[in-house]
């Protein structure tokens, strides 16, 4: 009867915000962790996919 409380996970901003401390949601940060999804790499402190297509928030969580 009660909802069920998935992990949601956390998605990566599309650009870095070169902030000494690194926020939780860092592109660069999560690359270095490893946790950024598969498909994805950070070029310029920007978000880009492997394969030179557009990064849109909507592919951003299917992904994850």
């Amino acid at each position: 009867m009660g909802k069920k409380k998935g992990k949601v996970a956390k998605l990566p901003k599309t650009k870095c915000c070169v902030s000494k401390s690194r926020c939780g949601r860092c592109p660069i940060r999560m690359l270095k962790d490893g946790s950024l999804p598969t498909g994805y790499t950070v070029k310029k402190r920007e978000l880009v996919r492997l394969d030179g297509k557009k990064v849109t928030k909507k592919k951003l969580a299917k992904a994850a």
